[in-house]
């Protein structure tokens, strides 16, 4: 259970409020206990518990091997700590495109075994049944299109989607589609700026980016990407907010050469 049982301040209703009142939605990936507690104390809006775990704590190529016991743990990690902001939690791949029933399946269990507030599914026209069938059950449903990482090896490339005018026009109305099924919000990843924002004029929920522009409702990124501890990692909707990667080395360098030259434990760090 969520800390101290509490409800969470930000839900389905208040980021509604927050778009029509014209304030940013902020949003970063969490996998795990301690991360998720700064998040919550930063004040953070949402929390998405993403398949990006499979890249940035598994050390997968793509998002596509991570499973289900694996998104429910990290969900209930995360759940654990936070007070205030909304935990959203991936369907994995392979557990809603094209079977209504195991999407409901899965949808439940994710729910019911980590207490997470929503869920986030890749795909418009696609999935829009598996989407219908989860919204039935009560279940709150973020929607994803644009670059769906999860469809990575239909597109074959990470570049960025929608350029051209079929594309952009079947992403308005899947968003459209999603909205109408009963989503309550939206990840646009790496479209152009102006289609991002020509989306979240047209749609009443919250559009949050990731690679958008500036004209949506929010913004999301990966945590290991914005704090540089992947430093591989460098696409232009980026910013780094710190790097990590050269700290922590630092740290560890120091302590191991600490350790070989018996500086470590001095007098004071003894019993």
């Amino acid at each position: 259970m969520s800390v101290e049982g509490k409800k969470r301040v930000i839900t389905t209703q208040r980021l509604l409020e927050m778009k029509q009142k014209g304030e940013k939605i902020a949003m970063l990936t969490a996998y795990d206990y301690s991360t998720a507690r700064i998040l919550d104390e930063a004040g953070i809006d949402i929390i998405l518990v993403g398949d990006s775990a499979a890249n940035v704590m598994a050390g997968h190529e793509t998002t596509l091997p991570i499973t289900l016991d694996q998104m429910i743990y990290h969900a209930q990690s995360v759940v654990r700590a936070v007070h205030n902001p909304m935990v959203v939690v991936d369907m994995p791949f392979g557990t809603y495109q094209g079977d209504t029933r195991q999407a409901v399946s899965s949808a439940i269990r994710i729910m019911k075994e980590s207490e997470a507030d929503a869920l986030k599914v890749e795909g418009g026209s696609e999935v829009i049944e598996s989407v219908n069938k989860i919204l039935s059950t009560g279940i709150p449903v973020m929607g994803h299109l644009g670059l769906t990482p999860q469809s990575i090896h239909k597109f074959g490339t990470y570049s960025v989607r929608a350029k051209e005018d079929e594309e952009a026009n079947k992403l308005i109305e899947d968003a459209i589609a999603l909205e109408n099924a009963g989503c309550f919000a939206l990840v646009l990843e790496k479209i152009p700026a102006a289609l991002g924002e020509k989306v979240a004029s047209v749609l009443k929920i919250p559009i949050i980016g990731i690679g958008a522009g500036s004209g949506v409702d929010g913004q999301v990124l990966v945590m290991h990407d914005m704090l540089g501890l992947n430093n591989e990692f460098s696409p232009r909707f980026l910013r780094r907010y710190h790097n990590l990667h050269d700290e922590i080395l630092n740290a560890f360098t120091n302590y191991i050469k600490d350790v070989k030259s018996s500086d470590f434990p001095n007098e004071g760090e003894q019993y």
